[in-house]
């Protein structure tokens, strides 16, 4: 009993903070995906979902990676997410500008640690995403996901 809640409060927790990061600087289907792997381990719809989310997951990263030039914008936004989570955490002082000023709003070094964070994710998943998905069409990866499956499955 304590596990099965354990793992629903968990999955569901990492469900939520993907659906946040679609829209905010994250992770975003990495997390949903993350979230239906735990959710999965209790819950048979979790798992209907899981492979789905998993194949656009795929297909999205070879998409990404189908171009250099694609690869250098995602590698310049992963560095530019990285030097504005280290500017959050100097938290200088700033023009004022209507609301806003002198300081950042939520300046220092917890706002500063998600962006950080949040390049550093994004720069891992872009050379995994190259080392995996160089060179497929996100067809091709997409289909990869769905042979991925453990045999028992």
């Amino acid at each position: 009993m304590l596990r099965k809640t354990g793992i629903t409060i968990l999955g569901w927790l990492l469900v939520l903070a993907g659906l946040a990061a679609l829209v905010l600087p994250g992770p975003g289907l990495l997390l949903l995906v993350c979230g239906l792997v735990v959710l999965s381990q209790e819950y048979d719809w979790a798992e209907r979902r899981l492979e789905p989310a998993k194949a656009r997951a795929f297909a999205v990263a070879a998409a990404g990676v189908s171009s250099w030039v694609r690869i250098l914008g995602s590698g310049l936004a992963a560095l530019c997410l990285t030097a504005v989570g280290l500017l959050w955490g100097l938290d200088p002082e700033i023009p004022e500008f209507w609301i806003v000023g002198p300081r950042l709003p939520f300046g220092g070094w917890r706002t500063a640690s998600t962006l950080l964070l949040s390049g550093a994710i994004a720069m891992g998943l872009l050379v995994y995403s190259i080392r995996r998905f160089r060179g497929l069409s996100p067809d091709q990866a997409s289909e990869q996901a769905y042979s991925d499956r453990s045999p028992d499955s």
